[in-house]
């Protein structure tokens, strides 16, 4: 017999119900940007948390805090500082983009950020997963917030896939709109969100730990494994990511000549030091003078 809305939504008021019960008893309440709503405390902690680790994330972000507590603080100095504080977070741009986006919020919006979603996603280094985490967390929005541990949380219980990569987007975001509750929408993410992080791990999740075991998709088909497997990941060390850091960093101390940055990048990393300060210059990290003294921007 097929589901009537009635029953759809009796299944997703159970399925709420556990949940809200095991976040409130283990959800990781008392993460800084938790405690508080300030947008732009909201946005730089979404900012930081990309592809980052929450313990490495803290201490950085309560010193960052700290220093440029507004958009206006933050969009007063210059990119050069703003570069050197990020250091031990990786993916360098992202604070380039933060700063950029300060300087248009306090130039373009008084120092406020937009509240209209099109408006939101036009600043810089926007994307709609944090414009919704923004929307949701520091406004409390009625709005899907798909990360990384929601979406996998999503694709388990509801779709009955191992991974997100085995679903559509489309799929994926029905999934989760229809467990949205009418209130308390960010206790809801929130949880979600915590739950995909300590229970529902990519990795050896503890199902025998979960509130949702008993209506879990994906446990009740077998825990089957993904469809589409992730292939091996490059050594870091092999990537341009890690030799566009070691420059960074470099130049973090002090301004160098290419002759210099080449110096401190392994095989053929050294080779392609050019190349890297092509394109760090391109991203706006980098400039270098007449005499070929390369710095931070």
């Amino acid at each position: 017999m097929p589901r009537t809305s009635t029953s759809a939504s009796s299944e997703a008021e159970t399925f709420r119900a556990a949940l809200g019960a095991w976040y409130r008893a283990n959800g990781r309440h008392g993460l800084p940007w938790r405690l508080t709503r300030d947008p732009y405390a909201v946005l730089v902690s979404e900012v930081m948390l990309q592809q980052t680790q929450v313990e490495r994330v803290i201490p950085h972000y309560e010193a960052w805090l700290a220093r440029w507590p507004t958009f206006a603080a933050l969009a007063g100095v210059l990119p050069a500082e703003v570069i050197r504080a990020w250091r031990g977070l990786g993916y360098n741009r992202r604070a380039l983009n933060l700063h950029r986006l300060a300087r248009d919020v306090v130039e373009n919006h008084a120092g406020e950020l937009p509240r209209a979603p099109v408006v939101l996603l036009g600043l810089p280094g926007v994307g709609s997963y944090t414009a919704s985490a923004v929307r949701c967390f520091a406004r409390a929005e009625r709005v899907v917030v798909t990360d990384t541990n929601i979406a996998r949380v999503i694709a388990r219980s509801r779709l009955g896939v191992a991974t997100r990569r085995d679903v559509s987007a489309e799929s994926l975001g029905e999934a989760a709109g229809a467990l949205l509750p009418a209130t308390d929408v960010r206790d809801h993410n929130l949880a979600l969100m915590d739950l995909g992080a300590v229970v529902c791990r990519a990795r050896n999740p503890d199902c025998e730990a979960c509130p949702l075991r008993g209506r879990c998709s994906w446990k009740t088909a077998g825990s089957p494994a993904a469809r589409a497997p992730a292939g091996p990941a490059p050594k870091f060390e092999t990537t341009a990511r890690f030799a566009r850091g070691r420059i960074i960093d470099a130049l973090r101390e002090a301004p160098a000549d290419i002759d210099e940055l080449a110096a401190i990048l392994p095989g053929l990393h050294s080779e392609r030091t050019g190349i890297y300060l092509a394109a760090l210059e391109k991203d706006g990290l980098v400039s270098h003078d007449a005499a070929g003294t390369w710095a931070l921007a």
